[in-house]
């Protein structure tokens, strides 16, 4: 039974979301290399938000299986001094900000506050164009108004 019990844990382990240890620029390569975009979780050390998220949503196999297949994730301590320019460059004025970021450095979309699992994972589908945005769905609803499909 306890060995059941082991893999059992080290199998939900292993489906969480896989965080890369290393700097930002480090991760931009690593991204380059897999062809990724970045997933950024903008985090203090104080903020209960921030730890809920990556406790609670972070650890779940099916944000785990979707984001690290598409994407290099990492967590920046904003509160780091090597880390006080990326949060600026990428304007983090609240926490948690989550920001898909492309592998050139640009962002595609954020996420600022604590969100539930599905929400984050279809903020990630449409950062990665599997999903359209509401700006996008409101577009194309105004082209064909009468389309009940949109």
């Amino acid at each position: 039974m306890i060995v059941f019990l082991i893999m059992g844990t080290l199998g939900n382990l292993s489906a969480q979301m896989t965080l890369f240890k290393g700097t930002f620029d480090e991760a931009i390569r690593k991204a380059r290399d897999e062809k990724k975009d970045l997933f950024v979780d903008f985090y203090a050390d104080w903020c209960g938000p921030c730890k809920a998220m990556a406790n609670e949503v972070f650890t779940l196999p099916e944000v785990g299986d979707y984001f690290n297949s598409h994407f290099v994730c990492v967590q920046i301590d904003v509160e780091a001094t090597v880390n006080k320019e990326i949060a600026k460059k990428y304007n983090v004025t609240a926490l948690p900000t989550m920001a898909f970021i492309s592998r050139e450095g640009k962002e595609l979309r954020r996420v600022q506050g604590a969100v539930p699992p599905d929400a984050l994972i279809k903020e990630a589908k449409i950062a990665t164009g599997e999903e359209l945005s509401f700006e996008q769905l409101y577009e194309k609803y105004k082209k064909k108004k009468n389309d009940f499909e949109i």
